[in-house]
């Protein structure tokens, strides 16, 4: 009874924290998430769910409102040529994209064997 009541609670006050103000100015991006080498693990899966990170966008700046340190960041077009890409150091935040990418994109972020993707129009 005491758990499910703590995950009431916990439940409850984290949808009454705020989201940062960037988050709530900027369009979010669905992420998909893909094992790159589906080959099972020697120890077996990983026990907990994977966790797709939150991120967001507005014009050409991205803003991380899940932290992504050592992630990978691909931005892939429709050739499926890798534009840009960048390794996001540890406390980012946000990041400002070159403003020469104009069109539709494919948003790459890659962490050890999972690959999150989603489509951004810049």
């Amino acid at each position: 009874m005491k758990k499910k009541l703590l995950a009431i609670i916990l439940t409850v006050s984290m949808s009454l924290v705020p989201s940062s103000v960037f988050a709530q100015l900027s369009l979010p991006i669905e992420l998909q998430v893909s094992e790159i080498d589906p080959t099972p693990y020697p120890g077996g899966h990983p026990k907990s769910p994977i966790l797709i990170p939150s991120i967001s966008y507005d014009d050409h700046t991205l803003f991380f409102n899940t932290p992504c340190s050592g992630f990978t960041l691909n931005i892939v077009d429709e050739n499926d040529v890798v534009v840009y890409t960048f390794v996001i150091p540890s406390g980012t935040t946000s990041l400002a994209l070159p403003s020469n990418l104009s069109g539709k994109y494919e948003l790459q972020l890659i962490n050890g064997n999972y690959l999150f993707w989603g489509v951004i129009t810049l």
